[in-house]
């Protein structure tokens, strides 16, 4: 299968568009010229919009095994796909755990079934999540999962971390980590500062976050394991991050959309659409966040999606699980309120989704260049739209940015040269 992207603009590192063409064969580019004038088996127009590599998503939730009734595979891979990521990594808090070689390899048939985007699952560190006695890291990083994570819940003592990232180095495997201290956590249900006071509701200190933080960083150093952390939220851990990679330590970090738009003032009501975890912080994190994102402290961005059914979302604050939904909104939030504010270029937001999550973790995509898979993402960045929840691909309807204006739209998704994604109204091939 021969597919010719015709009408297409590249972006040069420079931030200027260039003119191009692209021949997409066996799953991968094989040309990007300015014309191509070969025959192809078909040839999509995309009208001048921007082609970019796939955006790689290494933090989200799918809900499948045991949480269907929030999201599945199909589901949340379509959610994936329409927001222009061609490589999504599903965190491991479902039902069962996939904490042996048998569940394991039952996810990896289930994604072979359902997914239109490229997944690849997360084991966890202990069994059944539950912090008391390690997985088989060795046989499951065998089975090729993409990393070890306890997602949702810290790994609570030193002893078990020391042990999982030697163990993890040994297998050439990754250790991610949620990091919270719950002995410092005290039942809060966001962050401790202006809003959970006159909201009277129980606040998180960053403490939590942070001090979790710094005492991996110590345990990667020990081990040389490569210590990467999810969902950074607070002004200390960039600091911590920071001071760590100054001394050579192998620690990566990543920050979502919603803190890198949004702080504790943002909350006005006891809406669940802003119970997250972590929460929004103080609005000094927050400029901490792209500061540390700017100046490569923070490595790249993710989405942390994390859909939840409506009726458990509407128990209120005290009793709604944590989490908001976030593929699809990802891209336009972000080109609209960093790139066009001119706080950051459209070049530094591609690394971020796609380059250096990709690099990070020694993936082989997040490229647009030629002998490279064929996961392209094409965007039209004059795209007006209101972001509206009901539309949404994902079952999840959570999200805090319901009725946000935005520039900037996916139109095009394709995975391999397969077509994950395609706006009518935009492309039409």
């Amino acid at each position: 299968m021969r597919t010719i992207l015709k009408n297409a603009k590249r972006l040069l590192p420079s931030n200027k568009l260039e003119d191009c063409e692209i021949l997409i064969e066996d799953k991968q580019i094989k040309e990007i010229r300015s014309v191509i004038n070969e025959e192809a088996d078909r040839e999509i127009d995309v009208k001048g919009n921007v082609v970019l590599p796939g955006f790689v998503d290494v933090h989200i939730h799918l809900r499948e095994p045991g949480g269907e009734h929030k999201e599945t595979i199909l589901t949340g891979t379509k959610a994936a796909a329409r927001g222009g990521y061609t490589t999504v990594c599903s965190m491991p808090n479902t039902n069962p755990v996939p904490d042996s070689s048998e569940t394991v390899n039952a996810l990896f048939e289930k994604i072979k079934q359902d997914a239109q985007v490229r997944v690849l699952p997360y084991a966890s560190i202990t069994k059944n999540l539950k912090g008391e006695e390690l997985t088989n890291i060795e046989e499951l990083a065998d089975l090729g999962v993409f990393a070890f994570t306890d997602d949702g819940v810290g790994i609570q003592t030193a002893d078990f971390m020391l042990q999982a990232m030697a163990r993890a180095k040994k297998a050439g495997a990754s250790i991610v980590a949620h990091c919270e201290d719950n002995s410092i956590v005290y039942e809060g249900v966001v962050h401790d500062g202006k809003v959970s006071q006159s909201l009277h509701l129980p606040g998180i200190p960053p403490i939590s976050e942070s001090v979790q933080i710094a005492r991996d960083v110590l345990l990667a150093e020990a081990t040389g394991c490569h210590y990467h952390v999810c969902h950074v939220s607070t002004k200390e851990s960039v600091r911590v991050i920071r001071d760590a990679k100054r001394a050579g330590i192998h620690v990566t970090a990543e920050v979502t959309p919603h803190h890198l738009l949004l702080n504790e003032e943002d909350i006005t009501t006891a809406s669940t659409d802003f119970k997250m975890n972590p929460p929004l912080r103080a609005k000094e994190d927050q400029e901490a966040l792209l500061e540390g994102l700017i100046d490569g402290t923070i490595d790249f961005i993710a989405t942390d999606h994390a859909p939840h059914a409506m009726e458990e979302k509407a128990k209120g604050m005290l009793e709604a699980p944590f989490g908001i939904v976030g593929l699809e909104t990802a891209f336009s939030l972000l080109y609209t309120n960093l790139v066009q504010t001119e706080k950051i270029t459209l070049h530094q937001l591609v690394e971020w989704l796609s380059i250096k999550p990709a690099e990070v973790f020694t993936l082989p995509y997040g490229k647009l260049e030629e002998n490279a898979a064929a996961d392209i993402t094409v965007v039209n960045l004059n795209k007006n739209s209101v972001i509206d929840k009901e539309t949404f691909f994902s079952k999840g309807k959570n999200t805090p940015f319901h009725d946000w204006k935005v520039t900037g739209q996916p139109v095009l998704t394709m995975v391999e040269g397969n077509v994950a994604y395609i706006d009518e109204e935009d492309i039409h091939g």
